[in-house]
């Protein structure tokens, strides 16, 4: 029950916050609502906690963003249902979607909704009379926060209104122009460097378990660095978290996952999550779940084959990453029974509370992660191949070098996919290396386009703003 506090906080901020202008013009003394809220302390650690709970939106990371950026790529796959969601996957799987998906939409929309709770906290805090420390580490959060979510937005759809302040009518958010990736990285640059100033490395009560840290924004900082191009910047930050913020990885690759084992040693952020009725339980793994396996096989985000293949013999992550005690393989053939079932197992397989209601969190930054992010920046050596090797090392893998075969960028990319499966990485690290064409055409897709449409509803809103 460590996240009681915090859990129950964003079911009560989430309330307030999504009243309507009409309502909250009322100010009735006997309810809270806007114009009376945003005056104390705990008011504003009510508001931050709801822009975490944007984090938990089916836009957000309980569904849109697995769907759009693993699934997307090469690692996973829509299943064998094509039926209901599974169509709406299918589509997006590939590259046929169009700008009314409803996934599509409600990433958009539950970004912003993230982003905008974060801007009202970015615009009234300042305004209330509360402890300094405290009042830079909430900016800090909400920096980080809203950062996550304009990175998301920047590698899915491109060109995006980025406001930075709070939007209080519907002309103003009209007159925010659509901005270039590049410099929705910019900005993100500058914020991820006041958060990681503003943040702690730790905190003391277990109570605030789960929020942003100075790691967190190092480690999104140098992500945003690599993904603009500037390796040389990336360097520093990326070992600042190696040398001084105290990860490490854990011994044995199982002991990421499941529930005795969030927020690890290895752990930089997770979404939190916590089922049992309390609204902040999560869907995805029931939709990762191999229970409906006998009878219709629908669940979603399915391991291809070409995940499969990827590991070398002797991976330990294999086992622990996936299940594929339903897939034979004949010589360096691999092959699918007649009844598919590979699935992911790293979340877990948890009979929830109630259907959709599970407790696993959703990681988004690790420290293997960062290892590997930091040999990316430093280019081939012999440095950049340490830190690739502490990965291998842990996953029961000979070491690699320069003598390896294959490109340095083929081998990091490689090491990325089987390290990082299923954790959302994917379909941003084959852009940042400019293999998505190569990667999708031998899956058979031809049509692979880097961005997602604009939502048809944000284009009939504003006219100004143009179709990726």
């Amino acid at each position: 029950m460590k996240q009681k506090t915090i859990y129950l906080l964003t079911l009560l901020t989430g309330l307030l916050l999504s009243c309507g202008q009409d309502f909250t013009d009322l100010n009735p003394v006997t309810q809270r609502n806007v114009n009376g809220f945003y005056q104390t302390t705990n008011d504003m650690l009510a508001a931050i906690n709801a822009a975490y709970k944007s984090l938990q939106a089916t836009g957000t990371y309980n569904q849109s963003y697995w769907i759009m950026q693993e699934m997307r790529s090469d690692n996973t796959d829509q299943g064998p249902d094509g039926t209901g969601l599974g169509a709406e996957l299918t589509v997006i799987d590939n590259f046929s979607e169009i700008a009314t998906s409803e996934i599509v939409t409600a990433a958009y929309t539950d970004s912003y909704l993230g982003i905008a709770r974060c801007n009202i906290v970015l615009s009234r805090i300042d305004g209330i009379e509360m402890d300094a420390t405290l009042k830079e580490r909430i900016k800090g959060e909400a920096l980080f926060v809203r950062s996550l979510l304009y990175y998301n937005l920047a590698v899915m759809f491109g060109n995006i209104p980025m406001p930075l302040k709070e939007t209080k009518s519907v002309d103003e958010g009209r007159a925010l122009p659509q901005l270039p990736a590049a410099d929705i990285y910019k900005q993100l640059i500058v914020d991820l460097q006041k958060a990681e100033t503003a943040l702690p490395i730790k905190y003391a009560a277990a109570t605030d378990l789960g929020r942003a840290t100075k790691g967190a924004a190092a480690a999104l900082l140098g992500k945003v660095y690599l993904t603009a191009g500037n390796k040389a910047a990336a360097v520093p930050v990326l070992k600042k978290i190696v040398d001084s913020y105290g990860y490490s990885l854990v011994p044995d690759y199982a002991r990421l996952w499941g529930l005795a084992n969030k927020n690890n040693q290895e752990s930089i952020f997770e979404i939190q999550f916590k089922g049992g009725g309390t609204g902040t339980g999560n869907a995805f793994t029931n939709a990762f779940s191999p229970l409906l396996r006998q009878t219709t096989g629908a669940y979603k985000n399915r391991p291809t084959l070409d995940m499969l293949k990827s590991y070398e013999p002797g991976d330990d992550r294999l086992l622990k990453s996936m299940d594929t005690s339903y897939v034979t393989t004949q010589g360096n053939l691999v092959t699918s029974s007649k009844n598919d079932t590979r699935f992911i197992t790293k979340y877990g397989r948890e009979n929830s509370f109630n259907e959709n209601d599970a407790s696993y969190n959703f990681v988004v930054l690790r420290y293997a992660d960062v290892l590997l992010m930091l040999a990316e920046a430093l280019g081939e050596s012999p440095e950049a191949y340490g830190y690739i090797n502490q990965v291998r090392a842990r996953a029961k893998l000979a070491p690699i070098s320069a003598a390896t075969p294959g490109t340095f960028a083929d081998k990091l990319l490689h090491e990325r996919r089987v390290e990082l499966a299923f954790e959302n990485h994917r379909w941003a690290d084959l852009l940042r290396f400019g293999k998505a064409q190569e990667a999708l055409k031998a899956q058979g897709k031809n049509n692979v386009r880097p961005l997602y449409l604009i939502p048809q509803r944000e284009l009939d809103i504003n006219s100004s703003y143009k179709q990726n």
